[in-house]
C-alpha cells in the first residue's frame, strides 16, 4: 500500500446556506488538495459529516469526488459504525472499484471489549475487497482500541493493511511502529502528532488542516519521512496554533472556517454542530494571513 505513504486527507462536505452539498465547493476542495501535492483524498470520513448525510448524499459525495479527482491520486472511503452485521453487508454491496482501501472506525457507543473490537474488525475484513485501514480515535468513540488489539489484527489478518491512530498518545503510537509487521502501516490521525509519528517509523497522516494547506502539510510530511527532522519541524511550529486552533470548537468547524477564509467554501456546518464562533475565526484568519505573511 505504497499509495498511502504520506499524506491523505480527511476531506469536507461542502454546503450551501439551504444545508445542501455545495457540489461546486466540493469540487474547489479537491482541485486544491490535488493541485496542493497531497498524496491521497480520504472520502466520507468523520470530518465529512458522515453522521448527517443520506445515503443518497453519501453517494453523491462519492461520485464529485470520484468526478472531480478524475483517477489523478487514490482514494479511501469511509465505511464504519457499530452494527458490524450492516457494516459486513455494506462492504460487500457498495461499489468499491474506484477506491483503493477502506478506512473503518473503532465501534463506537457499543463499548464492546478488545475481543469484541478484533472479532468485528476480522468480520468486515473477511467481507471486504478492499484493504482494511483501521481508525482508533478513542475521543469520539468512547474506547480505546489497545496496542495488542491492533497488533494481533495487523499480525492476523492479511486484509488489514493499516491504522490510522489518533489516540494522541505517541507512547501507544510507538509501541505499535515497534512490534508491527513490516506490511503493516501506522498512519497518525491527528495532525499535530503527525511529524512526531512520522519520525518514529511511521508512515505519515490522514489529516484535516492538510486539506486547507495541502502543500505546507505534505511538505512537512515529505521532509519528516526523507529524515530531515529540522526543516520539518519548522513548518509544524509555524502550523502547530492552526492545528490546534481548528479543533478549538469541534471538527469540522474549524476546517470550515479556513475554507471560508480561503474563499473555497462556507463555513456552514449541519446540526447538532454548529458554526465556529466570531472569534475563532477572527483567530484563523489571523493566523492564515501570518503564515501568508512568512511564505510559509
Amino acid at each position: 500500500m505504497e499509495q498511502l505513504l504520506g499524506t491523505g486527507v480527511a476531506l469536507v462536505t461542502p454546503f450551501n446556506e439551504d444545508l445542501s452539498v455545495d457540489v461546486a465547493a466540493l469540487e474547489r476542495i479537491v482541485e486544491h488538495s490535488v493541485q496542493g501535492g497531497v498524496e491521497y483524498l480520504v472520502v466520507l470520513g468523520t470530518t465529512a459529516e458522515s453522521a448527517t448525510l443520506s445515503k443518497s448524499e453519501k453517494q453523491l459525495v462519492i461520485d464529485v469526488v470520484v468526478r472531480a479527482n478524475a483517477g489523478r491520486l487514490p482514494l479511501v472511503l469511509g465505511i464504519g459504525g457499530n452494527n458490524t452485521m450492516a457494516l459486513v453487508e455494506e462492504l460487500k454491496t457498495t461499489d468499491l472499484s474506484f477506491f483503493d482501501a477502506v478506512l473503518s472506525v473503532s465501534p463506537y457507543y457499543n463499548k464492546p471489549t478488545q475481543e469484541g473490537i478484533f472479532r468485528h474488525f476480522k468480520a468486515l475484513a473477511e467481507a471486504s475487497p478492499k484493504p482494511i485501514i483501521l481508525y482508533n480515535v478513542p475521543s469520539r468513540t468512547g474506547s480505546n482500541m489497545l496496542p495488542e488489539t491492533t497488533l494481533r489484527l495487523a499480525h492476523e489478518v492479511s486484509n488489514i493493511v493499516a491504522i490510522k491512530e489518533a489516540c494522541g498518545d505517541m507512547a501507544q503510537i510507538e509501541k505499535i511502529i515497534q512490534n508491527k509487521p513490516e506490511h503493516f502501516m501506522v498512519i497518525s490521525g491527528d495532525d499535530v502528532t503527525a511529524l512526531p509519528t512520522v519520525l518514529a517509523g511511521g508512515a505519515g497522516v490522514i489529516s484535516v488542516l492538510g486539506q486547507g494547506l495541502p502543500a505546507q502539510l505534505s511538505n512537512m510530511i515529505r521532509l519528516g519521512l526523507s529524515g530531515d527532522s529540522e526543516e520539518a519541524y519548522e513548518i509544524h511550529n509555524s502550523l502547530k496554533s492552526l492545528m490546534n486552533q481548528i479543533f478549538e470548537e469541534g471538527n469540522p468547524a474549524g476546517i470550515k472556517s479556513v475554507f471560508e477564509s480561503l474563499g473555497l467554501a462556507s463555513a456552514t456546518v449541519r446540526l447538532p454542530l454548529v458554526e465556529a464562533s466570531t472569534t475563532l475565526r477572527n483567530k484563523i484568519g489571523l493566523s492564515l494571513k501570518g503564515l501568508e505573511k512568512a511564505h510559509v
